[in-house]
């Protein structure tokens, strides 16, 4: 317990650093676009290459991807409807930052501290199935309830969500998973190396991005995220522990997912819908503190 609490509290350092180091000049606002463009085409993608070469599957388990798409598209369609009544720019954000979950930089630490080997490799089905979403799929529906560019048809919804690297390499990694194919070592010595940066710079871009905003309007909006966020991973937590048809170890690995904070992706993605990126940075800091806080309390209690 003590060495999981001591690496999440480094992911949370990281954050603050990067959030003073901007304040004092080293970072500039404008280098968060640089850093996410490295996080999402470079490390992220070499993170899932390294992590999907090293598992092998049952293939009852591949039923977890499914899973993870599915609670993306609730968190997406609750998203949706808290802003229904509001513009499409708001109606695009929810939809970005309701969803996805933080596995590779967050949750995976817990996981691997906790349940060891076997519930490593459902958390990456789960991710898979979350990351198909919230790398490129989750962006597209978005962009196409704002209207950025192009009048919305298949063919661009498509195209907006094949466009992301990070997405196309977890399609192929789970095709080679179910095919039971290895890539060479001479690949994964490239991936390893770069896909270990990956957690770093995530978090340096969260602190880069992070900005408070005082105002009324925006404490209710990040109050009605948090509020719905949580509600949904409780209501999702208790379903799963109780009624998920896998494993007791499986069940207890989704009872902790459901907690984890939003996708380190989520202010990527709302900058390239003309978003407020600094409300999603604060938006994804504070699910980061929330989730230390809950999913903390759930592996002592579970």
């Amino acid at each position: 317990m003590e060495a999981i609490l001591i690496k999440v509290m480094a992911f949370v350092l990281i954050i603050a650093l990067s959030y003073v180091l901007k304040r004092v000049g080293f970072f500039k606002t404008a280098d968060f676009k640089l850093i996410s463009n490295i996080v999402l085409k470079l490390t992220l993608p070499c993170a899932v290459i390294s992590n999907f070469n090293r598992i092998n599957v049952e293939s009852s388990l591949f039923e977890l991807v499914l899973v993870g798409v599915l609670c993306n598209l609730l968190t997406i369609g609750i998203g949706y409807l808290a802003a229904f009544n509001k513009g499409r720019n708001e109606r695009a954000f929810n939809m970005i930052n309701y969803s996805g979950y933080n596995i590779g930089c967050f949750t995976m630490p817990y996981i691997q501290s906790f349940l060891g080997p076997s519930g490593v490799v459902a958390t990456c089905l789960f991710d898979a199935g979350n990351s198909l979403r919230c790398t490129g799929a989750t962006y597209s529906m978005a962009a196409s309830v704002a209207r950025i560019g192009d009048r919305p048809t298949v063919a661009l919804f498509f195209r907006r969500m094949f466009a992301s690297i990070a997405m196309d390499v977890y399609i192929l990694m789970v095709i080679l998973v179910w095919l039971h194919i290895k890539l060479p070592p001479a690949v994964t010595a490239f991936t390893d190396t770069v896909g270990e940066a990956n957690p770093f710079l995530a978090m340096v871009m969260i602190g880069v991005g992070f900005e408070l905003h005082p105002s009324r309007k925006n404490i209710l909006h990040v109050g009605s995220v948090l509020l719905h966020r949580y509600l949904v991973a409780a209501i999702l937590a208790w379903l799963f522990y109780h009624y998920a048809p896998f494993s007791p170890e499986v069940r207890k690995i989704l009872t902790l997912i459901a907690f984890a904070p939003v996708s380190a992706v989520c202010a990527i993605f709302t900058a390239k819908c003309k978003g407020d990126v600094a409300l999603s940075c604060t938006i994804n800091s504070l699910t980061i503190v929330l989730s230390v806080i809950f999913m903390t309390t759930l592996m002592i209690c579970l």
